[in-house]
């Protein structure tokens, strides 16, 4: 195969080799809707051709002259027509989570001048309507569901004449390798977005050479439910239509168990939050058996939690696997539609324990690692058992090399690493050295001298008031290991002792406070229960040991309600944001240090 120069030849590769008739599918009206390859190649071309007709292009090629196009919209069909249409027509796509605040979204559109904007539904259209008389650059929104006074997507489509149509190939035909192919604004944890550009090189080498770690062959389908407007999710979705992979897109968060079942997927990608929510359903159902269904159940889970990779765990314990596979592991495949080879995790640490225990289940665990900036993928374990390694994220793929600086943080430099931050050369020359090693901000190294092991973010490691260094990832993930703690966060920069704010598992604390005779309440009244607090010390102590003295958590905060995107203190793709933890939470966090 003549190796693809962009991104959007992925259509014309589906035509000639393998036109698909479920290219990509939504649920609309409650049944799934398909597109076949040559309707999804029609659909792109009317866009493009309609948005050429609004004057929209590529202009003087350079990344600041080319029109920028903004959708804010949750995954779809729709979605990534657009992104193939203005690809072609030398525009950049900026995508924006559907959830941002309205400020941060005023400064996107203003900083890469959008011009039109793609949303969702009435609650996006109302969130930009609310600022575009501060965004001047801005001509026009449209909608991809009905909305009252507003313009639907269908009109740029309906405007494509033919002379337009025949426009759009003399155009795409000029767009090379090296050209930019969106700008992506990181989510703003730290100041305001900064807008990474991405060319067709960087994503597509990342896309070539990430396709050998995944599972080979035959006609597979995908479930998408992670927001497009994050790379991983983005170059995943690349990777799956040069591959031949049908994409379905999921409902809702919400709607994920019964997609799984209907669509059947032989793979999907996750975050390990959703990951962890999974397997803590399982463990609920789990508990709630009796006699020796339960009996079986936990010793299935406990042969799973021995369960290592690469070596020969003898005779017996294959024997009692493969009965544990047929009578309680099935159970848990047929949950995620009894079809999958693999889930691929990455966006922030995924526990050991659970990637062990599913890939001891038969549902093997994919953990990745990369940044907006590396397009994202650095490394990944692979679908070949042997380039996994458990507590690792695989090995590097293709073309990427990293060297580990003496601080402990890993450099990266290949084909994916980003163009720089658009208009923004100083911030890019903080983050890529001259002879192009990227500053990845995390703390790792490497294992066997092939597999990559991430130990830390370097920005949250911190020092205690004695001057010891603490990393706090690897305390936070031993702890949500226990069935009783939902999330936690590690507290102590400049303080005498480590400290933690726990979020207890309400479901599971309530059924132990059943079985030990502790009265039911508000989740507020439970955290206040002194035998709940005992039991609590006595979980974080037997924790303990696994740390070195200064890593102890001396002292803990019980807090009644989980941290979520809603709320503000989870990023889009549910990572904590410590900074909003530390100021919403600082009366807690002073009570342990009273």
């Amino acid at each position: 195969m003549v190796q693809p120069q962009r991104l959007f030849d992925c259509i014309q590769l589906q035509l000639e080799k393998n036109p698909l008739e479920d290219m990509l599918a939504g649920k609309a009206g409650g049944q799934w809707k398909k597109h076949s390859s040559a309707e999804v190649a029609e659909t792109v071309n009317q866009l493009a051709a309609g948005l050429l007709g609004m004057g929209i292009g590529p202009n003087d090629m350079t990344v600041e002259g080319r029109d920028k196009v903004a959708i804010l919209a949750k995954n779809r069909p729709e979605w990534v027509m657009l992104d193939l249409a203005v690809q072609q027509i030398g525009a950049l796509l900026t995508p924006i989570y559907p959830t941002i605040n309205v400020n941060e979204l005023e400064f996107v559109l203003n900083d890469a001048q959008v011009k039109i904007v793609f949303v969702n539904d009435e609650d996006t259209f109302l969130k930009v309507v609310s600022i575009k008389d501060r965004v001047p650059s801005l001509r026009e929104i449209f909608t991809f569901e009905h909305v009252a006074n507003a313009r639907h997507w269908k009109e740029v489509t309906a405007a494509a004449t033919p002379d337009l149509v025949a426009q759009v190939k003399p155009i795409s035909d000029k767009i090379g390798y090296e050209d930019a192919a969106t700008i992506i604004y990181t989510s703003g944890t730290t100041g305001v977005p900064k807008g990474v550009m991405l060319s067709h090189r960087n994503i597509l080498s990342n896309v070539i050479a990430s396709s050998p770690c995944f599972p080979p062959g035959g006609q597979m389908r995908s479930l998408s439910f992670l927001p497009l407007n994050h790379i991983f999710e983005r170059m995943v979705t690349y990777l799956y239509l040069f591959n031949f992979t049908s994409i379905y897109y999921a409902e809702s968060l919400e709607t994920i168990g019964d997609n799984l079942k209907e669509v059947r997927p032989h793979m999907f990608t996750t975050v390990p939050r959703l990951l962890e929510k999974v397997y803590d359903r399982i463990m609920e159902k789990g508990s709630a058996l009796t006699g020796l269904k339960k009996k079986l159940f936990f010793w299935a889970h406990g042969l799973a939690e021995k369960y290592e990779l690469n070596k020969d765990m003898g005779f017996l314990y294959r024997m009692q696997l493969g009965l544990a596979n047929k009578i309680i592991f099935s159970k848990w495949r047929e949950g995620l539609g009894n079809n999958l080879k693999c889930i691929v995790t990455g966006g922030a640490a995924c526990q050991v324990r659970l990637i062990r225990i599913f890939t001891a289940a038969g549902i093997p665990i994919m953990e990745g690692y990369g940044l907006t900036e590396t397009s994202p993928v650095i490394s990944v374990n692979t679908y070949e058992v042997s380039g996994r390694m458990f507590g690792t994220v695989g090995p590097l793929i293709n073309g990427v090399e990293v060297k580990i600086a003496e601080d402990g943080e890993i450099l990266s430099r290949g084909s994916n690493i980003m163009m720089g931050y658009y208009k923004r050369p100083d911030l890019t020359a903080e983050v890529i050295t001259p002879d192009g090693w990227f500053h990845t901000g995390d703390i790792g190294m490497m294992v066997d001298n092939r597999f990559l092991k991430i130990t830390d973010r370097k920005k949250e490691l911190f020092k205690t008031s004695g001057g010891k260094y603490v990393a706090p990832l690897p305390i936070e993930n031993k702890l949500k290991e226990s069935m009783f703690v939902e999330q936690v966060m590690v507290v102590g920069p400049e303080r005498k002792f480590v400290g933690a704010l726990l979020i207890p598992s309400f479901p599971n604390l309530r059924q132990w406070c059943r079985q030990n005779g502790v009265a039911d309440g508000t989740n507020e009244e439970l955290i206040r229960n002194e035998k709940v607090i005992a039991m609590y010390k006595d979980l974080v102590e037997s924790f303990n040991k696994y740390f070195n003295h200064v890593e102890q958590v001396k002292k803990f905060e019980l807090l009644p309600q989980e941290w979520s995107v809603a709320t503000g203190e989870m990023t889009p793709k549910l990572s904590l944001k410590r900074k909003v933890v530390m100021e919403k939470f600082r009366d807690a966090i002073e009570r342990i240090y009273l």
